[in-house]
């Protein structure tokens, strides 16, 4: 009964399309989780090209998604949230569907970059949305309901696709097209706009037409761009686990991605349990303190991989990764959210969501590039360096900030 009442007490404190995010999102991803840990394998093997060139695919994927998410932000400022997630959707269950039957690099080319043009659209409308929907107190405990739910597709995703890749790509790739357009669907039927009123509009047309759509307004805020710039080089470094990894994994130690899948599955159940636990510790302390110690871990996992020569030496460092995750993701999330403007925080997120595709743009290409040039384990050594500069900046930024005696009022947590 106590179970039962509290999950009603969790369920009641959010709205219902909270939750409407919430399934869908766990739907969406068990579809994509079939998928993405073994993208760069399909890429390699269907083009027999070396390492390098068929990272360099996931580079063209993220410089596509580094150009939409700069013409994201300006027009989920000034046209809504729903239908610009709608249309990701859908458009990333179309890349999905073909990318099965590819079969040439022209092919992969178009399909790669549809798919880079359509991810950042619903990350930067859904965090806008969630912004507009809760107050600030209550951000980051629903950035970490969200995590979960994707956690929990994340759980079950790999462990299929893994075995559905073993006999048929298509099969996972059909897999997730089916699920991005289930969610496509739940939300352009269920879903209810939550852009701020007219006249917040009126001030984001005003200062778009000022300065680039508002970005410059943005680039002069310097807290917030080094804080991206410290948060992309912790996402370089999970890129390099996660696309990196499967591929590492399979050549040099022969695991398999009906084995491997299980690795992926560790990260999204550990989410499960322990992020929201995780979570109402953190809150309570200085964010960059927070980010830095989260970055040391993604530091640590990658130094772990270096060493590992099988399944349960890289299941230990994916354990170590997710404990960086579960630290740092929700309050950098948070901390971005709370940073932006009302009228302007679809460009605000947007920017925040580049730190994603500007590392899935540098990880995969420069790991390959230190594996075909000085081997094997020179990935992980690099992964190393970018993860410990990453926590002396927030490390840095969080000084600055005590030196300036920040009160109440400055803290990126309250608006």
């Amino acid at each position: 009964m106590r179970i039962n009442h509290r999950l009603s007490f969790i369920y009641r404190e959010y709205p219902r399309q909270f939750w409407l995010m919430f399934i869908g999102m766990l739907i969406s991803t068990v579809g994509s989780s079939m998928i993405w840990p073994f993208l760069l394998i399909f890429l390699s093997e269907n083009l027999d090209v070396p390492l390098t060139i068929a990272a360099s695919l996931m580079t063209l994927n993220s410089l596509a998604g580094l150009i939409a998410s700069f013409w994201a932000g300006p027009v989920i400022d000034r046209l809504g949230r729903k239908w610009i997630m709608v249309v990701s959707l859908l458009l990333n269950g179309v890349s999905y569907f073909f990318l099965g039957s590819a079969a040439n690099i022209p092919a992969f080319v178009i399909l790669m970059t549809l798919n880079g043009i359509a991810q950042p659209l619903y990350r930067i409308g859904g965090d806008a949305m969630l912004a507009d929907m809760l107050p600030p107190e209550k951000r980051i405990d629903g950035y970490a309901l969200l995590r979960l739910s994707n956690n929990v597709g994340v759980a079950i995703g790999p462990a299929i696709g893994g075995f559905l890749a073993a006999t048929s790509y298509n099969l996972a790739f059909s897999g997730a097209a089916i699920g991005m357009a289930i969610y496509a669907l739940l939300l352009a039927i269920f879903a209810i706009e939550t852009l701020p009123k007219l006249e917040i509009i009126q001030q984001v047309k005003q200062k778009s037409s000022k300065d680039f759509g508002g970005y410059l307004t943005i680039l002069k805020d310097q807290p917030f761009i080094r804080f991206s710039i410290s948060y992309t080089m912790v996402i370089v470094v999970a890129s390099l686990v996660w696309v990196l990894l499967p591929v590492y994994a399979k050549q040099n130690f022969n695991i398999p991605e009906s084995q491997y899948g299980w690795i992926a599955t560790t990260n999204a159940m550990m989410v499960v349990l322990f992020q929201v636990l995780v979570t109402k510790r953190t809150k309570y302390y200085q964010p960059l303190s927070v980010m830095a110690m989260g970055a040391f871990f993604y530091a640590l996992a990658v130094l772990s991989v270096s060493a590992g020569n099988g399944f349960w030496g890289f299941w230990i460092s994916m354990v170590i990764l997710t404990i960086g995750e579960l630290i740092i993701v929700p309050t950098a999330s948070t901390y971005a959210a709370n940073l932006a403007p009302a009228d302007m925080r679809g460009r605000y997120m947007s920017i925040f969501g580049l730190s994603w595709r500007v590392a899935l743009g540098i990880g995969p290409i420069l790991g390959g590039f230190l594996n075909d040039s000085l081997g094997p384990k020179a990935i992980w050594y690099g992964g190393v360096v970018i993860g410990l500069a990453s926590a002396i900046f927030f490390t840095q930024l969080q000084s600055q900030y005590r030196e300036k005696n920040q009160s109440v009022t400055n803290n990126p947590y309250v608006d």
